[in-house]
């Protein structure tokens, strides 16, 4: 059992929950809590860390012996924990790779594009919701919020599991990259001409989501094949940007079931 702070692999946890770029040197990331850990993938699972009072847990120590683990006293489990209460389970994956030509077989496939989006509570929502409307992948720029910060993936509740993610370097490449496809490119932009009802996403289809302050920048915008809105009562601008992805994403989804 692991006893001290200063344990190596303790100090190396608390890395790996604070820096993206440790996350990136080591191909890792942390998933804490139970759920996150029933569901992750066998073949992510490098290491299970357990805290002394589960291991009377006798249905999720049945699945953590399957793996490499470790017990921690408590009071450290604590302290190498990411969140206020921890569930007394915490997952060290190794991070996916995926192929973007095996989800371009896919037909009409529906995508969301973050561009800049800098809230992690945000980025796991989409990626939640997104599994939740039929969405095949999500795709980042480079100076979005990491996908691997143990935030991001609280928000996600296990759908980082199973949505494809790729960081492109903006959305002008990307597009240049998915030419060819039939993927059309919808920014939720204010100076949409058509409302996002008025739309069609029954075919290939990405959608753009800017920055919570600034938007879309300038290049996206223009790289998109159509702009469009989403109607506002009273003096509201615009939405949080998971909700404005949220609604878009069940629009695609309801079109597509109709």
């Amino acid at each position: 059992m692991i006893t001290s702070i200063q344990n190596t692999q303790v100090k190396n946890i608390i890395k790996l929950n604070q820096k993206a770029k440790v996350r990136r040197e080591q191909k890792l990331f942390i998933a804490e809590g139970r759920k996150m850990f029933m569901e992750a993938p066998d073949q992510w699972i490098e290491k299970v860390y357990v805290s002394e009072h589960i291991l009377e847990d006798q249905e999720l120590m049945e699945k953590v012996r399957k793996f490499s683990w470790e017990a921690v006293e408590d009071n450290v489990f604590r302290q190498m924990s990411d969140t206020q209460t921890p569930q007394g389970v915490l997952t060290v994956l190794k991070q996916p790779t995926y192929n973007i030509g095996e989800i371009l077989k896919e037909q009409n496939p529906l995508f969301m594009v973050l561009e800049d989006l800098q809230d992690p509570g945000n980025a796991g929502t989409i990626i939640r919701t997104g599994e939740g409307a039929g969405v095949k992948a999500v795709f980042l720029t480079k100076t979005c919020v990491d996908i691997t910060n143990p935030k991001v993936i609280r928000a996600t509740m296990g759908s980082v599991y199973r949505i494809p993610f790729f960081y492109v370097e903006d959305v002008v490449s990307l597009k240049q990259k998915l030419q060819g496809h039939g993927i059309r490119f919808f920014a939720a932009h204010l100076k949409g001409k058509n409302s996002y009802d008025q739309e069609s996403y029954r075919e290939g289809t990405a959608f753009l989501i800017g920055n919570e302050g600034k938007g879309l920048t300038d290049q996206a915008a223009e790289a998109a094949d159509c702009l469009i809105r989403i109607p506002m009562c009273g003096e509201v601008e615009s939405l949080n940007a998971a909700m404005a992805a949220g609604i878009l994403m069940y629009e695609a989804s309801r079109q597509r079931r109709n």
